[in-house]
């Protein structure tokens, strides 16, 4: 039996690389069912002020493939709580390059009220999609 029941994570999964595809299996590893939001390219541009490369049906189709994936949802905000509250997920999984940030204290805070907890999942170091986009400048 699996620790948890439901996991979710998001992400952009922009031009996707080993290092989403590491995240996917070791959050699976650890739930029954998981879910994946994909930020929408609204809301990427609202963040990062760029739209990804690959257009967000696009992004969709190609993570629900991913056999570790249970569900896609969209991303469309930063209110993560209410997905979480939504979904019924006791877990969410973030890469270890957040753990200790602000922003996570405070996921870990909001979270906690609902019971649902925080996994850090290692990241892949050597691989992003801003890499990615570099190389192909």
């Amino acid at each position: 039996m699996k620790k948890f029941k439901i996991g979710y994570t998001t992400g952009v999964y922009d031009m996707f690389h080993i290092g989403h595809l590491n995240i996917l299996r070791r959050a699976k590893e650890l739930c029954e069912t998981l879910i994946v939001g994909v930020t929408t390219d609204e809301l990427c541009f609202k963040r990062k002020q760029k739209y990804p490369i690959i257009c967000e049906v696009d992004r969709m189709a190609i993570v629900e493939a991913i056999r570790y994936v249970d569900k896609v949802v969209p991303q469309t905000d930063m209110e993560k709580i209410r997905l979480v509250k939504e979904l019924g997920v006791d877990v969410v999984f973030v890469g270890s390059d957040w753990k200790g940030t602000d922003v996570w204290k405070e996921y870990e805070k909001e979270f906690a009220t609902v019971g649902c907890t925080v996994v850090y999942l290692e990241h892949t170091d050597g691989i992003s999609s801003t890499i990615l986009r570099e190389h192909l400048k």
